[in-house]
């Protein structure tokens, strides 16, 4: 069985090999930080080139004997009101793909950063059978908790969502879609025991997580 280290506010222990792993450095966690905005990113930039800008089919003026230089066209990118050299066409790929290996190794020293800070709480589990906002708020009131909150549940379903999406600055994600933006920027992070069981599952270093690991690569 893994080691384990306790939390700040629960009696319950989080496994050590996935909450108390060695940050040699956070170089790991900023290309998985920076990966999440880039694979969100959509491309709205767009610029017009000399062929897509209206107008500029007349020569401006005759080829020779002006003394000028010559120019075929009055949208040339040199000019006012021409096109555009090199701008964003609309089509361009913003991906980062970070190996599985290396995006759960940076979620685990995520979660060691945050347990490091003490910003994790364990609770027993969240009541949502209802789906009332009034329950979050009793939750977030009784732990104390303030600023941005990520509450972390072992299924995040329709009630769910329903009763966290109206607490400002409280953000619910199912254990297993857990990402490093959410845990950085997450002021304290709530965990119920069950999600502590499926982290411990999807990222601890049991053979059955190496299992499922290798399968993924």
């Amino acid at each position: 069985m893994a080691e384990a280290v306790k939390t700040q506010s629960s009696k319950t222990t989080l496994p050590k090999d996935v909450f108390a792993v060695e940050v040699a450095n956070h170089e790991l966690i900023k290309k998985a930080y920076q990966a999440y905005l880039a694979n969100g990113r959509e491309n709205y930039a767009l610029t017009k080139t000399r062929g897509l800008v209206r107008g500029g089919g007349k020569k401006p003026w005759r080829q020779k004997g002006t003394g000028r230089a010559r120019f075929g066209s009055s949208r040339n990118p040199i000019w006012r009101g021409g096109g555009i050299v090199f701008g964003p066409t609309g089509h361009e790929n913003h991906t980062i793909t970070i190996p599985v290996a290396q995006k759960r190794q940076a979620i685990r020293q995520a979660l060691t950063l945050s347990n490091e800070s003490k910003k994790i709480t364990v609770i027993d589990s969240f009541d949502n059978k209802d789906g009332k906002t009034k329950n979050t708020i009793a939750m977030l009131s009784k732990n104390k908790l303030e600023r941005r909150v990520l509450l972390v549940v072992e299924n995040k379903d329709s009630l769910t969502d329903r009763a966290t999406r109206n607490v400002p600055n409280v953000k619910a994600v199912q254990a297993t879609y857990l990402n490093v933006f959410d845990i950085i920027n997450a002021d304290n992070i709530v965990m119920t025991k069950q999600s502590v069981e499926l982290i411990k599952d999807w990222l601890g270093t049991t053979v059955k997580a190496q299992v499922k690991e290798s399968s993924d690569a």
